[in-house]
């Protein structure tokens, strides 16, 4: 999943202040994520991935949206069933991105290097 950050375009171009942008960091979590639950659960899998894609394109018209961290980090807290998941990203203003930055399990104890 190395190469150039990947965007998915806004969920409704009219509201979107911002283009999510994704690094291969965030994508490959999104992959490892979605390989275990398909290996039991195809459909949980894509209904999972779904929910996730979803949470973070509301960043297009939110970006502040998530709280802040430290400095311009900001986390996305993703409700999804019992649990969830946490998206961490930044807001670069100059450039009108959202950046992704990794993506966790909300039980996962901090963020994969």
């Amino acid at each position: 999943m190395d190469g150039p950050p990947r965007a998915w375009p806004a969920v409704d171009p009219a509201e979107a202040v911002a283009t999510v942008v994704h690094s291969s960091r965030s994508l490959a979590q999104l992959e490892r994520t979605f390989e275990l639950l398909a290996r039991d659960r195809p459909a949980a899998a894509i209904a999972t991935a779904d929910a996730i894609r979803s949470a973070v394109q509301i960043l297009a018209a939110h970006p502040l949206l998530g709280r802040r961290v430290h400095g311009d980090l900001r986390e996305l807290v993703i409700s999804y069933g019992q649990t969830g998941f946490v998206a961490l990203y930044r807001f670069v203003v100059p450039k009108d991105e959202v950046r992704t930055l990794a993506l966790r399990h909300q039980r996962e104890i901090g963020f994969v290097p």
